[in-house]
Order: C-alpha cells, then structure tokens, then sequence
C-alpha cells in the first residue's frame, strides 16, 4: 500500500476545497493519503472526498479532525493503523464545525446524512 500514501505530501488547505470554491459547508473534514485533498465527510451534504476517492481512486483518507487519530481505506472498508502524515494533521482547533460558520444553514442538522 506504501505507493498509494505519500507522507510527505500537505494537505490542500484547512477546508474542503471543492465547498469552499461552491459556497458550500461541511461538517467533518478528510485528508487523501495520496495526495493531500482535503475533502468533507460522508455526514456533509456534498461528501467530497468520497468523490475524490471515486475520480482518482487514491483508497486511503484520514481524519482531518483535531484530536483525532484513525485512517480509513474505501476498498475494503478497514481502518488503517499507524499512517504518519505530514503536518498540520487537522483543520485549525478554532475552526468550528460545521463550517465555515458564515455558511453553515440554520437547519444544518436537517441536512446531513
């Protein structure tokens, strides 16, 4: 699996790149272990890093929660342990969720999946 994680790569910002170009909002944030997408959850309306699993096949995410510590590999549905990346490992603690706080509906919570 070591061809498919670069442990050196950055994430690709401190939210999800493809709400944040759409005016969009997440809930919780997912990092490519391949190439540092930065992507929200299946809980978000959007779930953009799902998406970016299925365009570039790259199987493995991390949290890109503060205080969380687990990866995931979509093939197979199993947690990976022990993935080291690249720092930052999350969002900045003072980001709230969901974010980005301007955006986020009322309803959100009707919203999620």
């Amino acid at each position: 699996m070591t061809d498919e994680i670069d442990e050196q790569v950055a994430p690709s910002g401190t939210g999800c790149q493809e709400c944040l170009a759409a005016d969009g909002w997440w809930v919780h944030l997912r990092r490519c272990a391949a190439c540092g997408h930065v992507g929200c959850c299946d809980t978000s309306p959007a779930q953009h890093a799902t998406a970016h699993f299925r365009a570039t096949g790259h199987p493995v995410i991390q949290t890109f929660e503060p205080g969380e510590d687990w990866a995931y590999d979509y093939r197979d549905g199993s947690f990976v342990r022990g993935l080291v990346l690249a720092g930052p490992t999350s969002h900045p603690v003072d980001q709230p969720v969901p974010a980005p706080a301007d955006r986020v509906p009322a309803n959100w919570q009707e919203l999620i999946h």
